[in-house]
């Protein structure tokens, strides 16, 4: 009652912020400011509506294998949230997540020199210094760029989560929304993410006819859930000198993310004990003290579950002699789409990105 109360006397401020985002994109969409096109490489944007976590990091990474596999040699370019630079910075292995933000350092973890991984505030100069400096680029994805209208994506993917739509939320300060749930008309896709792999037919179409009432009729709907592997040892940590924690067995869970919940639940779900949870906000920089409080809570016999994102963040040098000691295993996920859903986003695509001829 109290929390309805609090969004009711915060809808006039987040309908002025609504109002002043709307003629930002009526700006845009005139052609009254100015967006870039590039005609070199199609430019892939992933992003959201919501403030928070919806998924875009596993949902990039289906996307730069997807395109790997089609013989395209992608780039990634994010604005590198939480890092401690400015400016462009095309990551190399001397990098860290404080240099780039840790879900960039994370995706040059994951796919190492195939795929150049920069950030850059201003999106244009960043995708023109790639082009520039990789010349060999057949494509650009943009990381959590769906705001950043001064680039013209080739193609625009809206994410929203399942428990989460857009269509159901409002503007900041009274809801989470970036900009109005009129913005998903720019999108060529909505993904609809963190799905139990079960959603029935009636309940993906219910979800459908929602999203068309903000997104373009002929935009494609499509579903997602997630996949989680097992347990992976994380590099400078004691989880490389024992074995990868078994079902049943119990942990401590560490995260730092937006939404810890479908990992929590998994976890449970699978059989393991979480004893503790250390929850921190998304993006957060761990610090020594907050490490050795964690080590507290280990017991003899137990190990530390973590994100990949997370696991990024604790490799950063100044936390080296607070990890050194801990066993700490990061749970990967991948994306998985429902139904038809994978070969629907590959029509789409593949207008762009066409198979390399045989022979």
């Amino acid at each position: 009652m109290i929390f309805n109360l609090l969004k009711l006397l915060l809808l006039p401020l987040s309908w002025l912020y609504a109002a002043v985002l709307a003629v930002r994109n009526r700006l845009y969409d005139r052609g009254w400011k100015r967006s870039v096109a590039f005609a070199e490489v199609p430019v892939i944007s992933v992003g959201n509506l919501r403030v928070g976590g919806t998924g875009k990091t596993p949902h990039v990474a289906w996307l730069v294998a997807w395109l790997q596999a089609r013989g395209q040699r992608p780039a990634l370019l994010s604005r590198g949230y939480g890092r401690r630079t400015r400016g462009y910075r095309l990551a190399t292995a001397t990098d860290s997540a404080a240099t780039v933000g840790d879900e960039p350092w994370q995706q040059f973890g994951q796919f190492g020199a195939a795929v150049p991984v920069a950030v850059s505030e201003d999106r244009v100069a960043g995708i023109r210094r790639l082009l520039a400096e990789v010349p060999a680029l057949t494509a650009v994805v943009l990381d959590d760029a769906y705001q950043h209208r001064r680039v013209r994506p080739t193609v625009n993917i809206l994410l929203t989560e399942q428990q989460r739509p857009f269509y159901n939320d409002f503007v900041l300060p009274a809801g989470r929304l970036r900009e109005s749930r009129s913005g998903a008309a720019r999108a060529d896709a909505v993904v609809i993410t963190k799905c139990p792999p079960d959603l029935s037919a009636a309940a993906r179409a219910t979800i459908m006819a929602q999203v068309h009432r903000y997104a373009r009729p002929e935009v494609p709907v499509l579903f997602s859930a997630y996949d989680y592997g097992p347990p992976v040892p994380v590099s400078g940590t004691a989880a490389g000198r024992m074995a990868v924690p078994v079902v049943g067995s119990e942990v401590v869970l560490l995260t730092g993310i937006a939404q810890p919940g479908p990992l929590l639940a998994h976890l449970v779900a699978a059989g393991y004990c979480v004893n503790h949870h250390a929850r921190f906000a998304d993006h957060h920089a761990f610090t020594p003290t907050e490490i050795a409080a964690l080590a507290a809570q280990c017991q003899p016999g137990q190990c530390v579950l973590t994100t990949q994102k997370d696991a990024a963040r604790l490799q950063e040098p100044a936390l080296a002699a607070s990890v050194a000691d801990l066993p700490v295993f990061y749970i990967p996920i991948t994306v998985r789409f429902l139904a038809d859903g994978e070969a629907r986003l590959a029509s789409l695509l593949g207008s762009y990105f066409p198979l390399p001829a045989v022979g």
